[in-house]
C-alpha cells in the first residue's frame, strides 16, 4: 500500500512536470505586449506610451507572473497529495497519539503541522515571485519586510484555519447534516471577516492615515456627496515602502466601511485622473457591490461545501485506507479538505473573475458619468499599466484565470466610447 502511495507522488510529479514545460511555452508565446491591428498606433497602443525597454520587461515579467500564477494551484494540490500519499499526515497524527495528548492539543498542531508544512513547500514559488518583481522594480520591499509580512499572513492563516477545521471537523463527527449546519455557520464568519478586514487586518499590514492633501481629500467628499455617499474621510496608506504599482480600492461593510488610496497612486496621477479613481470606488458603494460580493460568498459557500462534500466521502471510500484515514471526522483527513477547496477554487476562477470583470467595468462606467467626462480616463490607464508593467491585452487564459479587472485595452476604448457619446 505505502509503494502504491509513493507511486501516485512519483505519478503526480511528472504531470506537474509536464504541466509547467506546456504552460511555460504556452505563457512565452502569447506574452508580447500588443493590440489588434485595428488599434496599432492609437493611444491603446503600448507602443504609444511604453518605452522599448519597458516594453522588453513586461514581455519577459509577465511571461513569469503567468507562469508563476498558473503552477501555483497545481503545485499546492501536489503538496497536500504528498502528505496524504506519502504518509505525513497519518505519522504526525499517530505520533500526536501516542504523547497521549489531550485532542483540543493534538488537533490545533496537527493544523499547525500542516500548514507549516503546506507554507514551506510554496515558499519557493513566492520568493520567486519576490525575485521577479524585484528585479522589474515594480517591488520596493526589502527582504526583510517581505518576510515578516509573509509571516504575519501565515499566523492570521493558521488562526483561521484552525478555527475553521475545528467547528468543520467537530460538524462532521456529530453526522447528520453537517453541511447544512457547516453552511449556516459559515454565514456570519463571512460577514465578520468582511467587516475585521480594513479595521483588523489590514493595519497589520500597512500604515493608514488621513489623506495627507487636506485640498484633495475636500474635492473627494463632495464627489462622495454628489454621490450621496456618507464618507467623512479618506484613507491614504503607506505602499510606496513596497510597491511602485498604483491602485485605490474600497472594502469593509456597515461601518467599518473604508475608501482607500494608494500613496503611490497620489504621488503620480493628477487631480483628475485622481477624482476619476475614487469616483470608481465610489461606484462599488452606489452599486452595492460589496453587498453583492458578500451574498456571492455566501452562496457560493454553499455550493462549494455540496461539492465538497460529494467529492470528500468518495474520495476518502476509494483512498481514504491507503492514506490511513479512519473516518471522515479523522484529523489525518485535514490536507484532503484542504486539496479539494484549493481545486474548486482554481476551477471556479473563470466564472468568479467574470462577475468581478463586470462590476469592474460597471465602476468605471460609473466614474465617467459621476465626474461627467472621461477626461483623465486614458492617461490614468497608461500610467498605471506602465507603473505594474502590465499586459495591455493578455491572452486568453490568463483573461479568464486571472484578470478581475477589464484590461487596459478594454479600458481606453470604452473611455474612447463614452467620449464619443458625451460630446
Amino acid at each position: 500500500m505505502l509503494l502504491r502511495n509513493r507511486s501516485a507522488v512519483v505519478r503526480f510529479s511528472l504531470l506537474l512536470l509536464v504541466y509547467a514545460v506546456v504552460m511555460a511555452v504556452y505563457v512565452w508565446y502569447t506574452s508580447p505586449n500588443s493590440v489588434p491591428a485595428a488599434y496599432k498606433g492609437t493611444e491603446a497602443d503600448p507602443a504609444a506610451f511604453f518605452t522599448q525597454s519597458q516594453l522588453t520587461d513586461s514581455e519577459m515579467l509577465n511571461a513569469a507572473r503567468n507562469w508563476i500564477f498558473f503552477l501555483s494551484g497545481p503545485w499546492e494540490w501536489f503538496i497536500y497529495i504528498a502528505l496524504l500519499s506519502g504518509g505525513l499526515a497519518r505519522y504526525w497524527r499517530d505520533a500526536l497519539e501516542r504523547r497521549r495528548l489531550p485532542v483540543y492539543v493534538r488537533f490545533p498542531l496537527f493544523v499547525l503541522l500542516v500548514d507549516a508544512a503546506a507554507f514551506i513547500l510554496y515558499l519557493p514559488l513566492r520568493i520567486l515571485g519576490y525575485g521577479m518583481s524585484k528585479t522589474y522594480g515594480i517591488t520596493t520591499q526589502p527582504i526583510s519586510g517581505w518576510i515578516r509580512d509573509k509571516l504575519v499572513a501565515f499566523g492570521i492563516g493558521y488562526v483561521t484555519a484552525l478555527a475553521v477545521s475545528a467547528v468543520a471537523f467537530w460538524l462532521i463527527s456529530r453526522g447528520g447534516r453537517w453541511w447544512l449546519k457547516l453552511w449556516l455557520l459559515s454565514v456570519p464568519f463571512t460577514l465578520f471577516m468582511m467587516y475585521v478586514q480594513p479595521v483588523v487586518i489590514d493595519p497589520v499590514y500597512n500604515h493608514f492615515s488621513r489623506l495627507s492633501d487636506p485640498q484633495l481629500e475636500g474635492k473627494i467628499l463632495e464627489l462622495a456627496a454628489k454621490a450621496d455617499i456618507p464618507a467623512d474621510r479618506v484613507y491614504e496608506v503607506n505602499m510606496s515602502a513596497k510597491t511602485n504599482a498604483m491602485n485605490a480600492y474600497v472594502n469593509g461593510i456597515g461601518s467599518s466601511l473604508r475608501i482607500v488610496l494608494w500613496d503611490t497612486t497620489l504621488k503620480r496621477l493628477n487631480e483628475k485622473e485622481i477624482l476619476l479613481v475614487m469616483a470608481h470606488e465610489m461606484g462599488h458603494y452606489r452599486m452595492h457591490h460589496l453587498e453583492w460580493s458578500a451574498a456571492g460568498a455566501v452562496g457560493s459557500s454553499l455550493v462549494v461545501i455540496l461539492i465538497g462534500r460529494w467529492l470528500y466521502v468518495r474520495a476518502l471510500r476509494k483512498w481514504g485506507e491507503g492514506w490511513g484515514i479512519r473516518s471522515v471526522s479523522d484529523m489525518a483527513a485535514l490536507p484532503l479538505l484542504l486539496l479539494l477547496l484549493s481545486v474548486m477554487s482554481f476551477a471556479s476562477l473563470p466564472l468568479s473573475n467574470l462577475v468581478s470583470r463586470s462590476a469592474e467595468s460597471s465602476a468605471d462606467a460609473y466614474a465617467m458619468k459621476l465626474t461627467g467626462s472621461a477626461e483623465g480616463s486614458v492617461s490614468m490607464t497608461q500610467k498605471m499599466a506602465v507603473a505594474s508593467l502590465s499586459d495591455v491585452n493578455p491572452p486568453l487564459l490568463v483573461r479568464l484565470f486571472r484578470d478581475t479587472h477589464p484590461n487596459d485595452l478594454e479600458r481606453i476604448i470604452a473611455a474612447r466610447k463614452f467620449e464619443e457619446t458625451h460630446e
